[in-house]
C-alpha cells in the first residue's frame, strides 16, 4: 500500500512538473497519509507542524468561511511536494516561504509544489488562502463532526478527522502543534475556542476575536464555537483560569455543575498528577446543536448541560487523549478508557459504587438495564478495534477501563495512582500506543507479571472466564 501512494503522489508532482515547465527534483514527496490504520489518509508525511496561524472570517447568516491557514513546519526529508489536508471549500492560491506554489486537489489532498524544493530539517512557512461554505462530516459510526451549524452559530467538532472541513493541515493525533486564531464575526456574536483569549476588538460592525493555545495541540481536540454565548471568568483556589461559554438558554440547568471545576480539577490533579495546559473551563451548547460532548482542549465541548460525571469524563481526557494523545486511532481506549476510569474513581470517592462494583456489574452483565449493551462490551478486544466504525464503541470505554482495574487489582491502591501520574508525566503533550503503555506498567510494577491481564482483557476475544 505505501508504494501505490508514493507512486500516485509522485505521478502527481510530475504532471505538476510538467505544467510548470519541469526541471530535475531531487526530492521526493511527502506521503498523502500517515497509515493510520483506520484513517490512512489522515495526516501527511515528509514534515512535522509547530504551528498554525488562522485567520477566519465567518458569516453566520450566509454560512460562508473565508480563511488564511499560515503554517509552520518542518521537513523530515528532502521535499519536492508535499499534502495538507482539507475537504471541501475552494482554494484561492498557495505561497511557501513567500513564493506562489502549484497546487492540485484530489479529494480530501491539497497537494501543493513549492518553487524551490524543501531540504531535510528546512523550516519552512505555508499560507493557503481558501473560502466556501464548511461541510459537515459524517463519520463511519454515523456520527456527525467538521462543521456544524446550529441556530445561532456554528461549532467546529474534529473527532477523528472533521478539522480538515475547516482548515487545512496535517490532520492526525501524531502531528500536535500550537495554535493562533483569530475569528471575524459580525458584532454581536461571540467567538470561543481553546486556549486563552488575547484579543477582541469590534471595528466597522465586526468583532475578532483572537485565542491563542501555546501548548501542543491535536487538530482532533481544536474548537471554534460560533455564537450566543454567556461567559464568564474565574481562577481555582491556586490560581488557574476558568472559562466558561454557555448558550444563554442553558444558563440555568448549567450553572451548579459549572461551578465544581474547581473542585474536579484539584480531584483531578491529586489522582493525575499537575494538569497539563495554562488553563480550563467548558463550552456548553443547546441539547440539538451536536450529538455527543467531546474533550476539545483547555475547555471541553457539552450540547446540554452536562452532569457532574460527564464533567469529569471530559476533564480527565485533558491528560488522558488531549495531553497523552493517541498515536493512531487504534489506541483510543487508552483516552477513552481512562476517562472512563476517571468516572469510577470519582464516584467511588463521592461515596457512590467502588470501582469494583462498577467492574463486577459490567463483568457479571447487570451494569445496563438492556440486555444487547451488556454484551456489547465483549465484542471485541479495547486495544483492537475491528474497523473505523467501532474506534468509539463499548469496548473501548467499559473493557478498556476494566483493563486499569485489573492492573489496580494486581498493583494495589497506592502503586496504581502512581502509574496513573506517572504515564501522564511520561508522555506528557506527546503521543504514545498501547505497547507504550505497557511496556511502562511492566516497568513500574517489574515483581508482577501481567500476561493474563493483556492476553485476556486488553486483547482477548470476549468475556474472560474469570474476573
Amino acid at each position: 500500500m505505501r508504494t501505490t501512494r508514493l507512486l500516485v503522489a509522485a505521478a502527481t508532482v510530475t504532471a505538476l512538473a510538467a505544467c510548470s515547465g519541469g526541471g530535475s527534483v531531487e526530492g521526493t514527496p511527502g506521503s498523502s497519509g500517515v497509515r493510520d490504520p483506520y484513517f490512512p489518509k489522515a495526516g501527511n508525511g515528509g514534515y512535522d507542524i509547530g504551528h498554525y496561524d488562522l485567520a477566519l472570517a465567518y458569516d453566520p447568516d450566509a454560512g460562508h468561511l473565508d480563511g488564511t491557514a499560515t503554517i509552520t513546519a518542518r521537513a523530515t526529508q528532502d521535499l519536492s511536494a508535499f499534502n495538507l489536508d482539507l475537504k471541501g471549500l475552494d482554494v484561492a492560491d498557495v505561497a511557501v516561504e513567500g513564493r506562489a506554489a502549484r497546487f492540485n486537489r484530489a479529494g480530501q489532498e491539497l497537494t501543493v509544489r513549492p518553487a524551490d524544493e524543501l531540504r531535510d530539517g528546512e523550516t519552512f512557512r505555508v499560507t493557503v488562502r481558501y473560502s466556501g461554505e464548511p461541510v459537515t462530516v459524517t463519520d463511519p459510526d454515523g456520527s456527525e463532526e467538521g462543521w456544524l451549524t446550529t441556530e445561532d452559530g456554528a461549532v467546529g467538532l474534529g473527532q477523528p478527522t472533521g478539522s480538515m472541513a475547516w482548515f487545512p493541515g496535517s490532520h492526525h493525533p501524531s502531528d500536535k502543534a500550537a495554535y493562533d486564531l483569530a475569528v471575524t464575526v459580525p458584532e454581536g456574536f461571540g467567538v470561543v475556542s481553546n486556549g486563552e483569549l488575547t484579543d477582541e476588538r469590534t471595528r466597522g460592525g465586526r468583532t475578532t476575536f483572537t485565542w491563542r493555545t501555546a501548548e501542543p495541540m491535536s487538530s482532533h481536540v481544536v474548537t471554534v464555537a460560533v455564537g450566543d454565548w454567556e461567559t464568564d471568568r474565574s481562577t481555582t483556589d491556586d490560581g488557574l483560569p476558568v472559562y466558561t461559554a454557555v448558550d444563554p438558554r442553558q444558563a440555568d440547568a448549567s450553572r451548579e455543575v459549572l461551578g465544581r471545576i474547581p473542585e474536579v480539577m484539584e480531584w483531578a490533579r491529586e489522582n493525575f498528577g499537575p494538569y497539563p495546559f495554562s488553563s480550563t473551563g467548558a463550552i456548553v451548547d443547546r441539547v440539538e446543536d451536536a450529538g455527543y460532548a467531546l474533550e476539545t482542549q483547555n475547555r471541553p465541548y457539552f450540547p446540554g448541560a452536562p452532569d457532574t460525571v460527564l464533567l469529569v469524563h471530559e476533564l480527565a481526557h485533558q491528560w488522558y487523549g488531549n495531553s497523552v494523545s493517541p498515536k493512531s486511532w487504534r489506541d483510543m481506549w487508552l483516552s477513552e478508557g481512562f476517562a472512563t476510569y476517571a468516572e469510577w474513581l470519582w464516584e467511588e470517592d463521592e461515596g457512590g459504587d467502588t470501582a469494583q462494583e462498577t467492574f463486577d456489574a459490567l463483568y457479571e452483565g447487570s451494569y445496563y438495564p438492556d440486555e444487547d449493551a451488556n454484551d456489547s462490551i465483549w465484542a471485541f478486544p479495547p486495544a483492537d478495534p475491528p474497523d473505523a466504525e467501532r474506534i468509539s464503541a463499548s469496548p473501548v470505554y467499559q473493557r478498556g477501563a476494566m483493563v486499569l482495574h485489573k492492573i489496580r487489582e494486581t498493583v494495589g491502591d497506592d502503586a496504581f495512582l502512581d502509574l496513573l501520574r506517572g504515564w501522564s508525566g511520561a508522555h506528557r503533550h506527546g503521543n504514545a500506543d498501547t505497547a507504550d503503555f505497557t511496556a511502562y506498567v511492566e516497568k513500574s510494577a517489574p515483581d508482577e507479571d501481567f500476561t493474563r491481564i493483556w492476553e485476556d482483557w486488553l486483547y482477548g476475544d470476549g468475556r474472560p472466564d474469570s474476573p
